[in-house]
């Protein structure tokens, strides 16, 4: 059995001291989960509470990735901001919706609609 390299990248972009965009590429599973974790984690310690995720360019997420994006809205928000999902592909989207995720995380079709609603919040 071979063994296949996590393929997860994520580019952090600080947009203020209270906003930063992660922008993730790639697969969001449970070999890749924890790194996106530290990320949004680590946003939220440095004080950006208010966090945008650039989906465009993830390609599928399983149950790992919804724990993942549970955890950070509950972390955002317990710190007075909030996580904001921008464009998801169709099949990211669907998972989104089956979950009910998007009752609590309502995704925006760009990423300059979830930075706006992420100014809005302030």
């Amino acid at each position: 059995m071979s063994e296949r390299e996590p393929n997860l990248d994520v580019r952090v972009e600080i947009r203020d001291a209270r906003t930063a965009v992660l922008s993730v590429r790639g697969e969001l599973d449970m070999e890749t989960a924890g790194r996106l974790d530290e990320h949004l984690a680590e946003q939220v310690g440095g004080g950006r509470h208010h966090l945008v995720l650039d989906l465009s360019e993830l390609g599928f997420m399983d149950s790992s990735g919804l724990n993942v994006l549970i955890r950070s809205v509950h972390r955002a928000r317990e710190a007075g901001g909030d996580l904001y999902l921008a464009a998801p592909n169709s099949a990211v989207r669907r998972i989104l919706e089956i979950t009910g995720v998007t009752t609590t995380i309502p995704p925006h079709d760009h990423v300059a609609e979830a930075l706006a609603a992420a100014g809005g919040g302030r």
